[in-house]
């Protein structure tokens, strides 16, 4: 003789026919569920997907359905319940990664710019260069390209007239370009 575990699905296998215990849930699914199917189709790419959502959805309702006062907007709740599901699927979901045989390669940048080692000697170059202008244009140049402050700024911070700051930025970037070290870049 065999004891069962569970003894409520015994019950319940025994008895044979099961009542819902909301039978108008159960009148409404039938009678909307190809609306609602259409609603969770147009949430998933996939239709097997879109019936998963769709039942997903119906389980929430059908647990809240004493709680839901008016049953004239079930059908906006349903929608709320499938976009709510949709939304937290799509937070949840795994973005997997692909093993493959051969390590894929960066293009190489044809000016050479992509190497760290480039760049940092670069901006090393730019920066001794500045520093050999006298001291009023290497403000104006801080000011003007690393600040990134306008013509009018950097003319109220360091109290010149604009034109002033115009003058003296031409006069320091044309000494920039004669520059032998930066002649690399050029």
């Amino acid at each position: 003789m065999t004891t069962p575990v569970c003894t409520s699905a015994s019950k319940a296998a025994t008895a044979g026919t099961q009542t819902l215990p909301y039978p108008s849930f159960s009148s409404y699914v039938q009678a909307r569920q190809p609306v609602l199917l259409r609603a969770a189709r147009s949430l998933t790419a996939n239709p097997s997907d879109a019936e998963d959502l769709l039942q997903t959805a119906l389980a929430k309702t059908y647990v809240a359905w004493e709680r839901i006062e008016d049953h004239r907007a079930l059908d906006g709740y349903v929608r709320r319940a499938l976009l709510n599901t949709r939304t937290s699927q799509w937070r949840k979901r795994k973005v997997d990664e692909f093993a493959c045989e051969d390590l894929p390669e960066p293009e190489p940048a044809p000016d050479g710019g992509d190497d760290p080692a480039e760049r940092q000697a670069l901006h090393d170059a730019m920066w001794r260069a500045i520093t050999k202008l006298p001291a009023r244009q290497r403000a104006m140049v801080v000011l003007r390209y690393y600040e990134d402050l306008s013509e009018v700024q950097t003319a109220e911070v360091l109290g010149v007239s604009v034109g002033t700051v115009k003058s003296a930025v031409s006069r320091a970037l044309g000494k920039l370009r004669d520059d032998p070290e930066l002649g690399i870049v050029r």
